[in-house]
Order: C-alpha cells, then structure tokens, then sequence
C-alpha cells in the first residue's frame, strides 16, 4: 500500500488515522470539507500529506482526490444521532449518498480496497451482550440507520464489482483531537472540558448506561491490518472494533474526579432520543480475520488523553 485517499481526514478519527498512515511510510491524500473536520486537525500535517478541501457527494472532487491510490480509508460522515435527528435527511444525503459517490468513484478509478468506518448504533438497544456482527440489525435513529445503508452498499459492490470492501463497527472511539463543543460533543471530551472550566458535566439519563470505550490507536491499528489483509476477507463483511469491556458514564466521571483531582458534581438531564442504553462488543470475529487485538485499554487510554485534553480542552 503505497497510496491512501483518507475521507474526513481532518476528523477526529481522520486525522490520527492520517498521521498512523505516514508513520508507516505511506502517501497520504485527505479530503475533507471542514464542516465537523477542523483545519488545526491537520496544519501539523502540512508538507506531508496532499490536502483536497472539498465534500465526498461532489464526484469530480472525490475522482481528483483518488488519484494513484491503492486504498480508501471512508471516515467521512455527518455523525451524532442527535443531529440525525434533527436532520434526517442531510444525515442521509451526506453519509448514504456520498458513500455510493466515493464506492462508484473507486470502482471507476480500478480503486480495489475500501475500508468503511461503520458503528455499533447499528445494533439498537437489542437485549443481548456482547453485540456479535450476526445479530439482526435494528438502528433507532436515522444516523444508525444510514450507517447500516453503507453497510449494504459495501457488501454489494464487493458482490456484484468485485471490490474489496471491509466495514468496521466502531465503538465508542475517544482520543485526542476529539471535539468538545456544540449541542454534539462526544461524552468524554465533552466531560473533561466541563471539569477543567470547574462546571458540572452534563449526563442525558442516570449515568449507569454502559459503553464499550475504544482508545483512537486501537481503531488506527484496526484499520491499518483492514487495509493489508487477504483479499477474500474484504467481501463487505462487518466487523466488530473496540475492546470488550463495558465501561459507564458514572464510572468514567469517578475516573476523571481522581485523574483530574476535582470533586466531580453531575447534571443530570433526561434521556435523549435515540440513544442506547448499553453497547458491549464481541470482538472475536477480528481477532480472527484480520488478527486485530486492542493494544490500549479504556483506563490507559483515558490517561493518555487527559494530558492532550488539559492542553486543548480547558
């Protein structure tokens, strides 16, 4: 692999995932529009990668991005299920619409690998854990239920064109560069950078919901043994990437009162729309396809990114 295309490269996955790329002596072309993706993401990046402004549904933008690459790294999306919400349809438009735009570009490019960043909303608020890529699938927002649309489409051009397609189901990734602000802010970054300005973090329902919380360099990795697997495994299959252990917003609030040396006072609010109540991954089926194992756990992870969040964050 000697050529990479990274959509939503100046994303918080996008942009880690692009300096993982480099520090394995790969070209790396990012395309982002900068809607959700932030310039200061990638400034340090400059004079390493080839930086293409432009959004994934305009085709002759995403045909110059593509140019000589080997693969595509699909980060690119209009996230959080609240914003799904809200807007259905740009949800729809912008992740569904512009996947078959980038998927139709790469098949016509001779493009042969695409790795798709899929998530865990996928599974629903279905009763039984860990979540296995076997379960039906059962999206309760229009975020979940356009990732699972994206799903569909990789496994068909894998079918029908042959390409080589991967879909990893994400769980809860955190890690720097990770946005907190606006109504959609990730709940870790969105929990520290409360703390560090001394106001209470805000928690939509009792606090004992449940996450299978994946630090960013394990979905890096992921995505890097993705990108070199064997072909026959790249038929469009999804596959599950976290850590499987099961972590709660109360526990990670106890976790950040004694990382951070503060007394942690809570807000609690009513449950949002569309969120699930627990997220736990089975990962075997990663273990076995592309010999993927999580290299940090939540509470490493999370000290790792306490010192980025104090210098970014307060």
């Amino acid at each position: 692999m000697k050529r990479s295309l990274v959509t939503g490269g100046a994303g918080f996955i996008g942009c880690n995932l692009a300096r993982f790329l480099l520090d394995k002596g790969c070209e790396v072309v990012v395309l982002d529009n900068f809607s959700t993706g932030k310039r200061e993401n990638v400034e340090d990046l400059r004079g390493r990668i080839e930086l293409i402004e432009g959004d994934i549904r305009d085709r002759s933008v995403v045909d110059r991005a593509l140019g000589g690459c080997d693969a595509i790294f699909h980060e690119a999306a209009l996230g959080s299920v609240p914003r799904s919400v809200a807007e259905p349809v740009t949800s729809h438009d912008v992740n569904v619409n512009g996947t078959v735009n980038v998927l139709e570009a790469a098949r016509q490019a001779g493009v042969k690998r695409v790795i798709f960043a899929a998530s865990s909303s996928a599974y629903g608020d279905q009763p039984v854990s860990p979540k296995q890529e076997d379960m039906p699938v059962l999206p309760k927002s229009p975020y979940a239920a356009s990732k699972v649309a994206c799903e569909a489409y990789m496994r068909a051009y894998a079918d029908v064109f042959g390409m080589e397609t991967l879909c990893l189901r994400y769980f809860n990734v955190f890690g720097p560069n990770q946005d907190p602000n606006g109504a959609y802010a990730a709940v870790i970054p969105a929990f520290v950078s409360r703390l560090l300005r001394g106001e209470r973090p805000v928690v939509f329902g009792d606090g004992e919901q449940s996450r299978d919380f994946c630090y960013i360099e394990n979905v890096c990795r992921a995505n890097w043994l993705a990108a070199t697997a064997p072909a026959k495994v790249c038929n469009g299959q999804v596959v599950n990437i976290a850590c499987h252990r099961a972590t709660s917003l109360n526990q990670i609030l106890n976790q950040l009162g004694k990382l951070l040396a503060c007394d942690v006072q809570v807000d609690y609010q009513p449950p949002r729309q569309g969120d699930v109540k627990d997220s736990l991954a089975d990962i075997s089926r990663a273990k076995q396809i592309i010999g993927y194992e999580p290299v940090v756990y939540f509470e490493e992870g999370l000290t790792r990114a306490i010192e980025w969040y104090k210098a970014n964050l307060g």
